[in-house]
């Protein structure tokens, strides 16, 4: 796999993603788009952080809960602790993920996605998914998983980054070629909890050539038409089934191990659910 070239000069989503997450894989303009954010929004990288241990959570939850033995997460983003495969596997070692973005960052870095038990499997294809049938058509797609059988859709932190309906349209596809029994998870930034510093956000990453487009709880809810959502439903990010007891003002959520913050739900501007094709 030959790697792509990549301007570093120019500040890209993914790399400002993992330089919130505290990776390494980000450069000086990624970091100046980072801070800008977080001057909008100073706890920036905290939520993106519990978006990120959502994700685990909805992985478990569909694992243990659901029986889901296959995975396609689509807009994967750069490898990070916590990547789909290493939470299923660590549970159902026959787990199978296969890991889809368009993004040429993203490939640079996929051999870090090629590992898996030797039971499961692993892959990683360069698709966009504007194009929902040509991703769907790409033979390492029937290699890897089996569409028979219930698939876990993660569009996590995603689908923001499309305007006006090409996001319903998208989901709505993907969900069509996937058998009953599936499940899609959803996270999304939301300005419902703070408009004017939201509104601040998107400039600023407009600004930076980046489209980033909040959505509302009702406007987060509709990508599940037609989906029986998971008890309790679209709700934020830090209140779908948190570790510990139900949430209130008084307890913390783990974020990672050894690191908790003081729970708000609101505090992470982000709404999440996961819903089951019937």
């Amino acid at each position: 796999m030959s790697q792509p070239e990549i301007d570093t000069t120019v500040a890209h989503e993914a790399r400002v993603y993992d330089y919130w997450l505290g990776g390494k894989d980000n450069f000086a303009a990624d970091r100046a788009l980072g801070d800008a954010i977080k001057a909008q929004i100073p706890t920036t990288a905290t939520m993106a952080r519990a978006n990120r241990a959502f994700l685990g959570r909805a992985v478990r939850y569909l694992v243990r809960e659901a029986g889901i033995r296959q995975f396609l997460d689509i807009g994967t983003g750069i490898p990070t602790y916590g990547n789909v495969h290493e939470v299923a596997q660590q549970i159902a070692p026959e787990s199978r993920v296969l890991y889809v973005d368009n993004d040429p960052i993203v490939l640079a870095h996929a051999r870090a996605l090629m590992t898996s038990t030797a039971e499961g499997r692993t892959a990683f294809i360069q698709a966009d998914v504007r194009d929902p049938a040509a991703l769907l058509a790409n033979p390492v797609v029937a290699q890897t998983l089996d569409l028979t059988q219930p698939i876990g859709l993660m569009l996590v932190a995603i689908l923001m980054y499309f305007p006006a309906e090409q996001p319903y349209e998208i989901v709505a596809a993907l969900l069509d070629a996937l058998p009953s029994g599936s499940y899609l998870t959803i996270s999304h930034p939301t300005a419902d909890f703070d408009a004017a510093a939201t509104a601040g956000v998107a400039a600023v990453a407009k600004h930076s050539g980046i489209t980033l487009v909040p959505r509302s709880q009702a406007e987060t809810e509709a990508f599940f038409t037609g989906v029986e959502l998971v008890e309790p439903g679209v709700v934020p990010v830090l209140a779908w089934h948190p570790d510990g007891p139900p949430i209130s003002s008084a307890q913390v959520v783990v974020l990672r191990p050894n690191v908790t913050v003081p729970i708000d739900p609101t505090s992470a501007y982000y709404w999440a659910g996961v819903g089951r094709k019937p």
